[in-house]
């Protein structure tokens, strides 16, 4: 028995496997074209303005010990309508809190946590800048590690203050026996500096 099979064939003029290797060639290259480009917009970009992370790590601490979750999870925070904060996560996800509940939560937590060095250099040159204010004097440059500067009173030395673990102190003199107080105001009161009279 004969069996007959009808086919149809494409026309000549049809290259189908020709377009779709074509197009698909075209469109890896521009999608490799395109990711370059990307790719160096945000290299250029990063050059003028470096992204800098909003969030320290002390705060990433205190958002995740507020929300319960890993620190390194979170990204950064913004508030919304000045009502909501949200939370967003490496993994894209947000969270909403409302602000207030947020705000007091974080100064609980913050209270919890020792201070940082950073945070410590901070508030003790706030307290030096206005104890200097009171009695007219300007201080040399900060040795951050040790907190300690020289003090002068219209171009001429007065003496060294510094704080340690413990306590302001003082000195007249580069050697010699440190003198300790309360307060950056209350050491520089112990080198015998007179507070300015305003005029």
């Amino acid at each position: 028995m004969t069996q007959s099979v009808y086919t149809q064939q494409a026309p000549s003029s049809f290259k189908l496997n020709q377009t779709i290797i074509a197009n698909t060639l075209f469109k890896d290259e521009q999608a490799i074209a395109q990711a370059e480009l990307y790719s160096h917009l945000e290299s250029q970009a990063e050059a003028v303005a470096p992204t800098q992370d909003p969030l320290t790590r002390r705060d990433r601490r205190i958002i995740g010990e507020i929300i319960e979750v890993q620190p390194e999870s979170v990204r950064t925070i913004w508030i919304e309508g000045g009502i909501t904060v949200w939370v967003r996560f490496i993994n894209g996800s947000c969270l909403p809190f409302d602000r207030d509940w947020f705000a007091k939560r974080v100064a609980e937590v913050k209270a919890t946590f020792p201070e940082t060095p950073l945070e410590r250099n901070e508030r003790l040159s706030d307290e030096l800048e206005k104890a200097c204010a009171v009695f007219g004097l300007y201080h040399g440059e900060i040795d951050w590690l040790s907190f300690s500067t020289k003090l002068y009173q219209d171009g001429y030395f007065v003496g060294f203050v510094g704080c340690n673990q413990q306590s302001w102190y003082t000195r007249p003199r580069q050697y010699g026996v440190n003198r300790v107080a309360g307060s950056a105001k209350d050491v520089i009161a112990l080198l015998g500096v007179r507070a300015a009279v305003a005029a």
